[in-house]
């Protein structure tokens, strides 16, 4: 999983083709800490999509202007262009699901 600064979103996120999953998160967040090893597992098993994860704390402007509210907060992009969004917790079965849905 790619740990993106703000300078890298556009480049690894906007500019890119296919789907891109971005996991806004926190190290205080509980939840996202659970999270964190559920998406590096898939992104083990799904090569096709590129995951990449935005730390609130530190990327606070980029945060900002998705209007990051709650976290953890799963944006997915297909082309470079925003499709959906994913608050709170999620299972591997689920995130599996959502990206499927996607390709």
């Amino acid at each position: 999983m790619l740990s993106l600064s703000e300078n890298e979103f556009k480049s690894e996120v906007l500019d890119s083709k296919g789907l891109v999953l971005v996991d806004f998160w926190a190290e205080w967040c509980g939840p996202c800490r659970q999270l964190g090893p559920i998406l590096e597992e898939t992104s083990k098993k799904m090569t096709d999509v590129k995951f990449c994860k935005v730390n609130v704390d530190e990327a606070p402007n980029t945060a900002a202007s998705f209007g990051i509210r709650s976290i953890p907060s799963m944006f997915l992009f297909k082309d470079g262009k925003q499709v959906d969004v994913k608050v709170g917790f999620s299972s591997e079965a689920s995130i599996t699901s959502w990206l499927n849905s996607y390709k």
